[in-house]
């Protein structure tokens, strides 16, 4: 069963106990490359992309005994229409915290990237666009990258976008981020999945079925 990708916003304050991947999830996705490419790109080793290894028989190596790497992280992947998405619930998007010093992560002529980075230690979460141009637009979510894009234009259509203080008084728009915040990650989630026409199999990733591989920590 497909069904968009709102779900990774309504998890995003859940628990992560489960065989693959449900909240804290980040996404990563990109068109105009190629999926191993990507990958490779931000770190994956190429005889473990080869191997496509199920997420959930993924192991990590231990840093001391019984004690998992801080190292590298799980990265789950997939392709849908011209989109290769990369799934990352350790609190961060690798390509997030990379592109701007790790030359192979940054995006190429022509190349476009959308993601939604969490940012639980670092608030805030965030929405980086790059539409192909070599050029970074960055919002927080609740607002919009000011560049009347299509995606920006997606998140208006998904309630995504809030008032900010100059748009209305500080008081109203306090009140407004109470009322509505818990629906936020939903609205982002929903405006980038309508923008790429991206839709991730729920019950896959929570089974950690989707391949995966271990990403090394930038």
């Amino acid at each position: 069963m497909s069904d968009g990708i709102a779900w990774i916003g309504e998890h995003s304050t859940t628990g992560t106990h489960v065989p693959g991947m449900l909240g804290r999830i980040s996404l990563t996705c990109a068109r105009g490359v190629d999926a191993d490419e990507f990958l490779i790109a931000l770190g994956a080793d190429l005889d473990e992309l080869a191997a496509r290894t199920p997420c959930k028989d993924l192991v990590l190596p231990s840093g001391r005994p019984g004690d998992p790497s801080l190292d590298v992280n799980r990265a789950m992947y997939g392709t849908c229409g011209e989109w290769v998405y990369v799934l990352e619930d350790w609190g961060m998007s690798t390509w997030s915290t990379g592109f701007q010093s790790v030359p192979s992560m940054w995006p190429a002529p022509g190349e476009e990237i959308v993601c939604l980075t969490m940012n639980p230690w670092s608030p805030p979460r965030r929405i980086i666009h790059v539409p192909g141009d070599e050029r970074p637009r960055q919002a927080e979510f609740g607002t919009d990258t000011e560049e009347g894009s299509a995606l920006d234009a997606a998140l208006h259509a998904a309630g995504a976008v809030f008032p900010s203080v100059g748009e209305a008084e500080e008081a109203a728009v306090v009140a407004y981020y109470e009322e509505h915040g818990p629906r936020l990650p939903v609205a982002v989630f929903t405006a980038v999945g309508n923008y790429c026409g991206l839709s991730i199999d729920q019950e896959a990733v929570r089974a950690g079925e989707l391949p995966a591989v271990l990403i090394p920590m930038v």
